[in-house]
C-alpha cells in the first residue's frame, strides 16, 4: 500500500479526516466510456482544490494515486492530496499534509515539483509556529525544512518567498530566546541576560530585531562596569540601522564612552 501511518497522532488525524471523506464521497467518479480516467479524476480534483473544497478534490486524487498506479498524474494527485490537508490547516490535517509531503520526497525524489513538495513541507510547520513565548518545537522544524528547501533548491521559482518565510521562522526563534534575555535583564541578572543576548547573536546574525539585542547587550555590560565590551554592541546599532528606537540612546552611549575613555587616558598620562 502506498500510504502507511505509523505515528499515533497520523493513524487519529486519518480516522477523522477519512470518516468526514466517507460522508462526502461521491460514487461513479468516473463517467463510463471516459478514455484517460485518470486525466479525468486529476482535473476534477484540481478544479475541486481551486475551489477550496478539500475533501472533494482528496477524493479525486485519491483515486488517481490508489488506483493508476502507473499514472503520470499519479505524483501531482499525491501533491494534490498534501495541498488539500494543508488547505485545511486544522491540527489534524497539517499533520496529514506534512505526511503527503514527506512521502512524496521519498518516491519521487527527482521529480521535478521535489521543490514544491519540500517548500510545502516547510509551510506545514510554519503554520503551526506559536507565539514566541511558548514552545518552538514547530518553529524549529520550520526553519530546518525551509532551509533545506532554500539549500536544495536555489533556483526554484519559489526560492524569494520560501527564503522570506525561512527568515520570518528565524526571526520567531530568536525572538523568543531575546524575550528571556530581556526577562532576564528587567529582573536584573545581567550575567544571565548578556549570556542570552550573545546566544542570539551567534546563532543568528542576521535577526531582523538585533538591534534591540544590540543596546540591552550592551546595557548589560555597563550594570557590570564592563565598558569596554559594550561600546562596539552600541556602535554595531548605529553602523547597521538607518532605523531603530534605539538609535539617540546608543549614540548618547558612545559618546559618554568614548568621553570617559579619553578622559582616562589623559588623566593617565
Amino acid at each position: 500500500m502506498f500510504i502507511r501511518f505509523r505515528a499515533p497522532l497520523v493513524v487519529a488525524a486519518v480516522t477523522l479526516v477519512t470518516a468526514a471523506g466517507c460522508r462526502t464521497n461521491p460514487r461513479g467518479l468516473v463517467p463510463p466510456g471516459t478514455s484517460e480516467p485518470d486525466k479525468f479524476l486529476f482535473e476534477k480534483g484540481t478544479d475541486a482544490l481551486n475551489a477550496k473544497k478539500w475533501l472533494t478534490a482528496r477524493e479525486f486524487f485519491k483515486q488517481v494515486v490508489e488506483t493508476y498506479t502507473q499514472s503520470p498524474y499519479r505524483p501531482d494527485s499525491k501533491l494534490g492530496m498534501g495541498d488539500t490537508y494543508l488547505g485545511e490547516a486544522t491540527a489534524e490535517s497539517l499533520v496529514l499534509a506534512i505526511n503527503e509531503y514527506r512521502e512524496f520526497l521519498s518516491f519521487y525524489p527527482t521529480n521535478p515539483r521535489a521543490d514544491y513538495a519540500q517548500y510545502k513541507l516547510g509551510m506545514a510547520h510554519f503554520r503551526q509556529m506559536r507565539a514566541p513565548q511558548r514552545d518552538q518545537s514547530e518553529t524549529r522544524e520550520a526553519v530546518s525544512e525551509l532551509q533545506r528547501f532554500v539549500d536544495r533548491y536555489p533556483n526554484s521559482t519559489m526560492l524569494a518567498e520560501g527564503s522570506a518565510k525561512l527568515r520570518e521562522a528565524k526571526d520567531r526563534l530568536a525572538q523568543s530566546s531575546y524575550l528571556v534575555g530581556y526577562f532576564y535583564y528587567r529582573q536584573r541578572w545581567y550575567p544571565g541576560s548578556i549570556d542570552r543576548f550573545q546566544s542570539v547573536l551567534q546563532e543568528d546574525p542576521a535577526y531582523t530585531n538585533r538591534d534591540a539585542v544590540y543596546f540591552y547587550l550592551g546595557e548589560s555590560l555597563l550594570k557590570l562596569k564592563r565598558d569596554a565590551e559594550a561600546l562596539p554592541y552600541y556602535e554595531k546599532l548605529l553602523q547597521e540601522f538607518e532605523q531603530s528606537e534605539y538609535l539617540p540612546e546608543a549614540q548618547k552611549r558612545v559618546n559618554e564612552l568614548k568621553a570617559n575613555a579619553q578622559a582616562t587616558k589623559t588623566s593617565g598620562g
